[in-house]
């Protein structure tokens, strides 16, 4: 059960830290477009900033600060 668990929730933190590195991509090139005066989806990253981008980013430190816990405390009892 706690392999299962495990395996789960690093699936999700790897496609998770995949759309927070997308999402730090694309603000680069928005900005880079922005200062040069080419519109690309700059004031569309902002309106997703709250909604995904945050949550995104708070689901992985969540996700990895589990996983840290959790193999801390495997190797706790396995040690015992």
């Amino acid at each position: 059960m706690k392999e299962k668990f495990l395996n789960w929730l690093n699936l999700v933190l790897v496609v998770d830290v995949f759309l927070v590195l997308l999402g730090f991509g694309w603000l680069a090139i928005a900005v880079i477009g922005k200062a040069s005066g080419v519109p690309l989806g700059l004031d569309l990253w902002y309106k997703l900033w709250q909604p995904v981008f945050n949550p995104a980013i708070g689901i992985l430190m969540a996700g990895a600060l589990l996983s840290g816990i959790i193999n801390w405390i495997s190797r706790k009892f396995q040690s015992n």
